[in-house]
């Protein structure tokens, strides 16, 4: 007789006394694997063949973990059922799971306990608990705003070339380029490279992944306060970030491929100008208007850094973040100018941020060079492909030279497995692994090392 509540018991998740890191992992994994199983249904596919497990994973986890990277071509070889799993998978994974959690609960009128909004604490990456539910509900809210704007705008830029298609196509790629996903459904991996010159796509597809990447606090800070003097730090960090990396982004860009006739140089002006900001912007999205395979390494070089620094943090974008660069390179100046602290915009970061910026940059690093170090014994593509194809499924981007549907299986396992550390984030791994916290019984006296 006692049997029976102790295995209710296990199958209570309540009951596991899990953290809320191991849970945001669980729920990631969770998602993922439910997609794919139902992406290799036979009618996920638009062919007789269905898809593979191993590619029906790969194309799950991509789309959870907004990337983009692709086995198979979305437009062509799923089926409408197919494609709206990848949507729902793409907006799911954008949003976060607590944040779908947290919409399913109000829509149910569900009270949200003290461990639910701890866990979503942790998956906005806010500093405290409170008001946390009043910015999901905003999340869920400008989310939508901002999906069926992009998405009406296109569909009506789209109706001469798509017909009644063309809404489908427009909020489909709305919420893709939104949530930061490389997906798209033009065929044969070309993605938006027929739009190059296209003010209109280049313009609100742009605008959809700026607002994605920047963070949703960020947004309702600007909405709130609308004066750059009385925005928070964080805002003030994250804005000033995105702006350098996009025009910075652009210009090295348009000066690499300049002569370079495979991309921009037979293109007008306004091609070459939209065309670099396009793809200085997509550093977070994936998608592209230029022939990522054929730009310069240096081009390739220089996208790998963009990707490696991503987004802002409680976004939809991935990479290790603007404000964790820009604590980096605050830490760094004061150490060169003999400053006891790293400062930004008159404002002292903590040691701690500082300690976690470096740790975070260097579990990247080691991790980024451990999945290439795999891939570099078990694929046969050229080294700086596949260090661009690891980088860029770490950072959640989704760009890719084309190598993606020749990888092998086990090629495609480190992918999946460098996504999924990418969109959780390596700190939130290494502390969901971690069973507790250990304090530290005793301290040991102050040692000197000599660096450098």
């Amino acid at each position: 007789m006692k049997a029976k509540p102790e295995f209710a018991n296990l199958l209570d998740i309540s009951q596991w006394k899990l953290t809320p890191y191991q849970i945001l992992v669980l729920g990631f994994a969770g998602l993922i694997f439910f997609g794919a199983i139902l992406l290799s249904l036979p009618n996920a596919s638009a062919t007789v063949e269905r898809l593979g497990f191993i590619d029906a994973l790969f194309t799950a986890t991509s789309a959870v973990c907004v990337t983009g990277l692709a086995v198979v071509d979305t437009g062509t070889r799923f089926s409408i059922f197919g494609q709206v799993v990848i949507l729902f998978l793409i907006q799911a994974g954008g949003l976060g799971i607590m944040t779908m959690a947290t919409l399913m609960a109000l829509l149910m009128r569900k009270k949200i306990q003290l461990r639910e909004r701890l866990i979503m604490q942790e998956a906005l990456n806010q500093l405290t608990v409170a008001g946390i539910v009043r910015l999901t509900k905003y999340i869920i809210k400008a989310t939508l705003l901002v999906e069926f704007i992009g998405g009406t705008i296109l569909a009506i830029h789209w109706y001469g070339e798509f017909g009644l298609k063309s809404i489908y196509f427009g909020y489909w790629h709305a919420i893709s380029a939104f949530c930061s996903a490389g997906f798209d459904l033009f065929g044969d991996f070309r993605g938006y490279t027929r739009y190059v010159d296209d003010i209109t796509v280049n313009l609100v597809i742009t605008s959809l992944i700026i607002l994605g990447s920047i963070g949703f606090t960020v947004i309702s800070d600007v909405v709130a306060n609308r004066s750059f003097s009385r925005f928070s730090l964080h805002t003030k960090i994250v804005l000033t970030a995105t702006g350098v990396l996009i025009a910075s982004g652009t210009l090295v860009i348009l000066l690499l491929e300049l002569n370079n006739p495979a991309t921009i140089s037979e293109l007008s002006w306004k091609g070459k100008l939209l065309g670099s900001y396009f793809q200085a912007v997509t550093r977070t999205a994936g998608l592209n208007t230029l022939n990522i395979g054929e730009l310069t390494n240096a081009t390739l070089l220089f996208l790998m850094i963009l990707m490696f620094i991503g987004a802002s943090p409680a976004s939809t974008g991935g990479g290790i973040k603007t404000t964790t660069v820009s604590v980096v390179v605050a830490a760094v100046w004061a150490h060169i100018s003999g400053k006891q602290d790293a400062e930004l915009f008159g404002r002292r970061i903590s040691p701690s941020s500082v300690y976690k910026a470096f740790s975070l940059v260097f579990i990247s690093v080691a991790l980024i060079i451990f999945f290439t170090m795999m891939m570099s014994i078990t694929e046969k593509a050229e080294f700086l492909n596949l260090l661009f194809e690891v980088v860029s499924a770490f950072g959640t981007v989704g760009l890719s030279t084309g190598i993606t549907p020749t990888l092998t299986s086990l090629g495609k396992l480190w992918l999946i497995f460098a996504m999924f550390a990418g969109k959780v984030g390596p700190v939130t791994v290494a502390l969901a692994l971690a069973l507790r916290k250990r304090k530290a019984d005793i301290q040991y006296p102050e040692g000197r090392v000599i660096i450098g």
